[in-house]
């Protein structure tokens, strides 16, 4: 049977060099909160626990009421009344989600994000950006959107790159440190180590994208972010998932079968 252990995130709000401002409208630690018209109705504790409810299913979704009971040290009816309101709000979705390796049984209810979740993490300078790719993309071509985001996303490679080169040779604990890397420039990166019978495989997941909306127009930044992971662990990766396809994460195949090699970022 399959198991499944995930590494826990960090939150940080860095992201694409120069999409910073994507995330303004952020709130709390990432700054992500639950409505201000909806904490007015709550108990100042209660709306403090709303919102790390809210956070948790961020870096941890999916993720069940009973584990964020169990991490957040409160009961489950009190965490599943805070879901309740998260879910009236639309900030959450249910997602059902069978085990691994498992295919008898109820699928368990899991929670993640829903996108306007996603979209309150911030995205104020959204249109304006849209429009100055458009308007690239009208005077240079398709080339200069490449080469505008291939040089986006080479910035971030360069950020994360000393991270994944200290942690070693060894294909697991690189991926471990790209995931940590990751949340630390606000993506709510984490890892998570999938054991299949004979093969271990791993799993780089990406709880949040300061580009979501424009990559879904501009599918060219998933896949430039795809090819600099390939090369920051030098191994072939395959997309699983993406937030700007509509996933609930950004989720990435890694095998973990042979060793890294070293690549250079200039």
């Amino acid at each position: 049977m399959a198991t499944a252990r995930a590494d826990a995130p960090a939150v940080a709000t860095r992201g694409f060099s120069g999409t910073q401002g994507f995330a303004r409208g952020s709130r709390a630690r990432h700054g992500l909160r639950s409505t201000d018209a909806d904490n007015a109705t709550l108990p100042a504790t209660e709306a403090r626990t709303r919102d790390r409810v809210l956070q948790m299913v961020l870096e941890r979704g999916p993720v069940s009421a009973a584990d964020l009971a169990k991490r957040l040290g409160h009961t489950p009816t009190a965490v599943r009344r805070h879901l309740d309101g998260l879910l009236a709000e639309d900030l959450i979705e249910v997602k059902l989600v069978r085990s691994p390796g498992t295919r008898a049984g109820r699928p368990a209810r899991q929670f993640v994000l829903s996108r306007a979740g996603q979209a309150s993490l911030g995205d104020d300078y959204l249109g304006i950006a849209r429009i100055a790719l458009r308007e690239l993309a009208r005077i240079g071509g398709e080339e200069a959107v490449d080469r505008f985001i291939g040089d986006r996303v080479d910035d971030l490679g360069r950020r994360l790159a000393p991270a994944v080169e200290a942690a070693g040779e060894d294909i697991a604990d690189r991926v471990r440190a790209l995931g940590s890397a990751l949340a630390d420039q606000g993506f709510a990166g984490s890892s998570t180590t999938v054991d299949a019978g004979p093969m271990t495989v791993m799993q780089l997941c990406q709880g949040h994208c300061p580009v979501q909306e424009l990559a879904a127009e501009f599918p060219r930044f998933c896949e430039r972010e795809t090819e600099m992971f390939a090369g920051l662990l030098g191994v072939d990766v395959r997309r699983l998932s993406t937030l700007a396809a509509g996933g609930h994460i950004c989720n990435t195949h890694v095998p973990t079968g042979r060793a890294a090699v070293r690549v250079t970022h200039r």
